[in-house]
C-alpha cells in the first residue's frame, strides 16, 4: 500500500497591546520611545512580512508531518521553528531596532502512537537590550530583559486529522493562536507584565526548570472587534477598570447601562445562579441592559483577575449593540 503523508501546523503570535503595561515601565512607551503592537490579523498570512513590519516580539511556527501506511504512522517529524522580532527603540528623530536574542527552540521528539503523534515546540526569546533593575529574588539585580516564550503541542492523527494546544506561555505579552489554515482561534486569556518583569527568567522558564500554565479565551466576533475599535478610539474616553480575581463586575438584576469591553482577564457569565459562559479578552459585554430597561440581565465575575473599559451606550452605535445582543443567547 502507497504511504500517505499528512502535515499540519499551529502558530502562535506574541504582541504587546496597548494598555498592557502599568506603572513606571509604561513611560517608554508613552513617551514614544518604544512602541505598542497593533493587533496582528485575523487571518495569518506571511510571518516574515509581520516580522519585517515590527508587527511581533516573537512567533512559534510550530509545524509537524506523519507517514502513514496500512492506517499506522510510521515516520512523524518537525518542520516548523521559531520566529522572532527586533525592538525598535526611538531617539528625537532617529529609530535603532535592537534584534531580540533568539533563544534555542525546544523541539521534544515526537510521541508516536499507532493513531496519532503529538508534537511540542516551545519558542522564546527577549530583547537586545540590556536592562538593569531590581528583582525581588536572587540575585536582586537582573540586568537582561525577561524572557517571553510560548510552548505548543499540536496532535495529529493517522487519518490527517489534527488538533492543537497552548501547553505553556510567559505571562506576558499577549499571545494568539492560529490554526493550519492560519485562522485565529484562540487567545491567552490573562497578561501580567508585573509578575513576568519580576519572574520569568533563569531557572523559571522552560530553558531552566519551568513552563507556566497558560489560560485560553475564545475569539470574539467579528462584530464584537469593530466594537472594541469604537470603544478605545471613538469620541468618548473610556474608563478603564481593573476587577480583582473572584470579584463581580456586574451583578443579575442590579441597575446599570455601562457597556464593557474586556481587556484583560476570563470572566464568567451566571444566569440565574448558573454558569452559562466564560469570555475573555475582546469580548464586549453589558449591551443588554443598555438597550433594555437598564437592568443587568446576567452576572459576571473575573475567574482570573482582569481589566475592563467601559463607556456610555450612546457612546456606541445602537443598531451594533442590537446586533450583539441578538448573538448573546447566554441569558435565554
Amino acid at each position: 500500500m502507497a504511504t500517505q503523508r499528512f502535515e499540519s501546523s499551529v502558530t502562535a503570535v506574541s504582541w504587546i497591546p496597548s494598555e498592557a503595561i502599568s506603572g513606571p515601565s509604561k513611560i517608554p512607551f508613552e513617551l514614544g520611545v518604544t512602541h505598542y503592537d497593533e493587533p496582528p490579523p485575523d487571518q495569518l498570512a506571511t510571518l516574515e512580512e509581520l516580522r519585517t513590519g515590527d508587527r511581533f516580539r516573537e512567533a512559534n511556527e510550530l509545524r509537524g508531518f506523519i507517514e502513514v501506511e496500512d492506517g499506522r504512522i510510521v515516520r512523524a517529524g518537525h518542520l516548523g521553528r521559531g520566529h522572532i522580532g527586533a525592538t525598535t527603540v526611538r531617539v528625537g528623530p532617529a529609530a535603532l531596532r535592537f534584534p531580540a536574542v533568539h533563544l534555542p527552540d525546544i523541539q521534544l521528539e515526537p510521541e508516536v502512537s499507532a493513531g496519532s503523534a503529538r508534537f511540542v515546540q516551545t519558542v522564546g526569546g527577549r530583547m537586545g537590550l540590556p536592562t538593569p533593575r531590581p528583582v525581588p529574588h536572587p540575585p536582586f539585580v537582573q540586568f537582561w530583559p525577561s524572557i517571553a516564550w510560548t510552548t505548543l503541542a499540536l496532535t495529529i492523527s493517522a487519518d490527517g486529522t489534527s488538533s492543537h494546544e497552548l501547553v505553556g506561555a510567559s505571562p506576558f505579552p499577549r499571545h494568539w493562536i492560529y490554526d493550519n489554515e492560519g485562522r485565529l482561534v484562540e487567545k491567552s486569556g490573562s497578561i501580567d507584565f508585573g509578575k513576568w518583569f519580576s519572574h520569568s527568567f533563569s531557572d523559571r522558564t522552560p530553558w531552566g526548570a519551568q513552563d507556566s500554565p497558560a489560560v485560553v479565551a475564545e475569539v470574539e466576533s467579528a462584530l464584537e472587534r469593530s466594537l472594541s475599535s469604537m470603544i478605545m478610539h471613538g469620541g468618548a474616553k473610556p474608563t478603564i477598570r481593573k476587577v480583582a480575581e473572584g470579584d463581580n463586575l456586574v451583578r443579575q438584576g442590579e441597575p446599570g447601562t455601562e457597556v464593557f469591553l474586556i481587556l484583560d482577564g476570563i470572566f464568567v457569565v451566571e444566569v440565574d445562579d448558573k454558569e452559562v459562559a466564560e469570555v475573555g479578552p475582546g469580548a464586549v459585554v453589558g449591551e443588554r441592559a443598555a438597550l433594555r430597561n437598564g437592568t443587568r440581565t446576567a452576572t459576571l465575575w473575573a475567574r482570573t483577575k482582569g481589566r475592563v473599559a467601559s463607556v456610555p451606550p450612546d457612546a456606541l452605535d445602537p443598531q451594533a449593540l442590537g446586533s450583539l445582543a441578538a448573538t448573546h443567547q447566554r441569558e435565554g
